[in-house]
């Protein structure tokens, strides 16, 4: 059955926000899942996207991408009515929730979007919640407002200085591994090498570390392989195993490798699909 976009809105040059409808996931989603979906039955591409937020009495979820390649480009052009064809889930792990104490939350670019369901659960259960927001620039990021609202205390951060501080996430998180009181858990969300140099940090306080890993997926269900990580020495797969592990025990340069696999057919669809929009005999 299609689902229709209740609302959609861009939140920044190329960050888009819908309101889709989807009940059945809507009902069962818990924070840290995510959802297959495919735009089109016939040529649609099928991408993994987090689930943001859901409202269960209206039978919507929230998602949020950015647009990078040609399905995401295609979801930027969508507007409020339209429908998508498939949405699969709730897939993946739900993510542990329970009272830690002090919880440090750090997003890195779209990444704000997957934390944000897995910070707000943790500040429900009565965690002290230490956000740590950074992007490129101020335009880039997102999200900002939802976090003030749940945060205990929020840290932004921009590469340029645009705005917050300049500075990489990693900064401010040693400086609160620093403090008298360390955290007892950090949840880090965005790019693989931010992921992996967050977790180069808290292990060098001992502070467990939970990370979401964004592979390469296509059935997620198991069979294909393509989100294949090492974890300790041995394969997970992020659809059926993650999406969340224990951030020190992946091998971060494994993965960042296998994600760079399909660059370039990536970059080529998209610019083909930016040079050439029309579908002539094709169904919208």
């Amino acid at each position: 059955m299609p689902h229709k976009i209740v609302s959609k809105k861009q939140l920044s040059e190329d960050v888009f926000t819908a309101e889709i409808e989807a009940p059945l996931v809507a009902r069962a989603r818990k924070p840290g899942q995510f959802v297959i979906i495919s735009i089109n039955n016939e040529y649609g591409e099928r991408i993994p996207l987090t689930i943001a937020d859901v409202n269960a009495k209206k039978g919507t979820i929230c998602l949020i991408w950015q647009r990078v390649g040609k399905t995401t480009a295609e979801m930027a052009q969508m507007q409020q009515g339209d429908k998508i064809a498939n949405i699969t889930g709730p897939l993946g792990k739900p993510t542990h929730i329970e009272k830690f104490g002090t919880v440090v939350c750090v997003g890195g670019g779209i990444g704000n979007a997957p934390l944000l369901p897995i910070a707000k659960a943790l500040k429900e259960t009565g965690n002290k919640i230490i956000s740590i927001l950074g992007a490129r620039t101020k335009e880039l990021l997102v999200l900002e407002d939802e976090f003030t609202r749940i945060s205990d205390e929020l840290i932004i951060t921009t590469d340029d200085g645009s705005y917050g501080r300049k500075a990489l996430v990693t900064e401010p998180l040693k400086e609160v591994c620093q403090r008298e009181k360390k955290p007892d858990l950090v949840v880090s969300i965005g790019p693989a090498i931010m992921m992996k140099f967050c977790c180069e940090v808290t292990k060098q306080f001992d502070i467990p570390t939970q990370v979401s890993l964004n592979t390469i997926m296509v059935d997620a269900t198991g069979m294909c392989g393509g989100c294949r990580v090492e974890y300790d020495g041995k394969p997970k797969f992020v659809c059926v195993d993650g999406p969340e592990f224990d951030g020190h025990k992946v091998d971060f340069d494994l993965m960042i490798k296998r994600l760079n696999a399909y660059k370039h057919q990536e970059q080529q669809a998209y610019e083909q699909y930016k040079k050439h929009k029309c579908k002539i005999g094709l169904d919208k």
